[in-house]
């Protein structure tokens, strides 16, 4: 059972008077459980991102309600929460890695507020996970020398067409015999890149059909050309004539040389494939980083 809010427990008095010779207070009579309340003892924590699991086992005594509190570095205040008898789990948000140990102390109350022993439980947050925000793109100028790819379709479409600037010419893969995916164009970039996007242009000429474009292609890096590792794919791609696709950002967490947009499977189950222009943007990223953004 569980409770993301604050539970507050009220003891409700009546009072009566009655009409005589000697006027007369009766008693309160408080509701709930008025003995000593049993300590909470079987506390254990799980680390999430940014977050707190704390769960606990309601023991075997009673007691009317159980206050947590712990003092929570980020804010600089103390935190209070207080949750029914019922309640054997309490997800603390917004924590940090940074902070190390959090202090939680769980004491349980009877019905007129009288607390039981506290008992005290350490634990650790899970790190915070950082946010990314695109801040601006900027195409690489790719020439066709820049170019290769293991799967040239003969008579037409060369290469060099994907670089050329002019949509309505297009780069095509091998139709004349099956060549098994994936099929890629393999792009020498000279010099090293980290953040990118990627985007093309399909072809423009052949309205009539939606068979032949791109539909599933690994995003692959390397520096020497030979070994290669894979950082994104990309799938529910645009299939009509004409149509331009722009990635989003992806961040590798390493500089490369050498980057292939390998296709893996093509519309229609087409052998092949083909697009008007292929692009490359290095990418500007902002980071917002709790686990290291400077505290207040």
């Amino acid at each position: 059972m569980k409770f993301n809010i604050k539970y507050t427990i009220a003891a409700l008095s009546v009072f009566m008077f009655t009409a005589g010779c000697d006027d007369k207070l009766d008693a309160i009579d408080v509701i709930g459980y008025t003995g000593v309340p049993v300590a909470i003892e079987t506390v254990t924590s799980e680390p999430l991102p940014g977050q707190i699991q704390l769960r606990w086992e309601v023991p075997a005594g009673d007691f009317s309600y159980l206050k947590i509190w712990y003092y929570d570095p980020l804010t600089k205040e103390t935190v209070y929460k207080i949750v029914s008898k019922g309640t054997t789990e309490l997800l603390i948000d917004e924590t940090r890695a940074r902070f190390g140990e959090y202090e939680f102390n769980f004491q349980t109350f009877n019905a007129n507020d009288e607390g039981g022993e506290i008992k005290v439980v350490r634990a650790l947050s899970g790190v915070a996970p950082a946010s990314y925000t695109l801040v601006s793109r900027s195409q690489i100028k790719l020439v066709a020398e820049q170019l290769s790819t293991n799967a040239q379709e003969p008579s037409e479409g060369p290469i060099k067409n994907a670089v050329d600037g002019d949509k309505n010419t297009f780069f095509h893969t091998n139709w004349h015999e099956a060549i098994p995916y994936p099929q890629w164009i393999q792009v020498n970039l000279k010099e090293p890149h980290e953040n990118f996007l990627v985007g093309y242009i399909n072809r423009t000429d052949n309205s009539w059909t939606t068979s032949g474009r791109p539909s599933v292609v690994d995003l692959q890096i390397s520096n020497n050309g030979i070994d290669w590792e894979t950082v994104g794919t990309l799938d529910g791609l645009p299939s009509s004539a004409g149509s331009e696709y722009i990635s989003t950002f992806f961040m590798p967490g390493k500089t490369f040389t050498y980057f292939r947009f390998s296709v893996t499977s093509a519309t229609g189950s087409s052998s092949y494939w083909n697009i008007g222009e292929f692009m490359m943007y290095d990418a500007e990223v902002a980071i917002d980083d709790p686990e290291t953004a400077p505290l207040d």
